[in-house]
């Protein structure tokens, strides 16, 4: 083994839109929030809960396919590694971002939540090789009530 990995897997949901834009070279790259929310109890019971914010960058066909099909508010489980970097604010100030550089992104949720250009929601895109695309968010039959039996789910 190497002695060190960089791997991050969240599930949340879309804080917003994913933003996609171009570099000057013409690759796609596509930026949006992922909110994770834990929650406990104290120890009077009382419900508490602790939302953490993640900037996600996503590159190529999968920013394309991240801006066509992710909506505000879906749930989403991300894999990728975290990336930092430095930036000059508009005052002059020196910073360092966190984002999470995704190499593969699941789209999770009900077909009938779909997204802008799909009549559904569920699928994957995956990082690497082909960077495939499987949309399996088909709306349900009329009468089927939404609902699959367990062997009838393609994922």
């Amino acid at each position: 083994m190497s002695g060190s990995l960089n791997k991050v897997l969240l599930i949340g949901n879309l804080g917003r839109d994913p933003e996609l834009k171009a570099t000057p070279s013409g690759q796609s790259v596509a930026r949006f929030s992922v909110a994770t929310t834990e929650t406990w109890k104290n120890q009077s019971g009382e419900k508490q809960s602790k939302t953490e914010w993640h900037n996600i960058v996503v590159w190529g066909k999968q920013a394309e396919i991240a801006e066509k099909y992710l909506r505000k508010g879906k749930q989403i489980m991300v894999e990728g590694r975290i990336q930092y970097r430095e930036y000059t604010d508009q005052a002059g100030v020196k910073k360092t971002a966190c984002d999470i550089r995704c190499d593969n992104f699941v789209m999770l949720g009900r077909a009938d939540e779909g997204g802008r250009d799909s009549g559904g929601y569920g699928g994957k895109a995956s990082g690497g090789g082909s960077q495939d695309f499987e949309d399996h968010g088909a709306p349900s039959p009329a009468g089927a009530g939404g609902s699959f039996p367990d062997d009838d789910i393609p994922f």
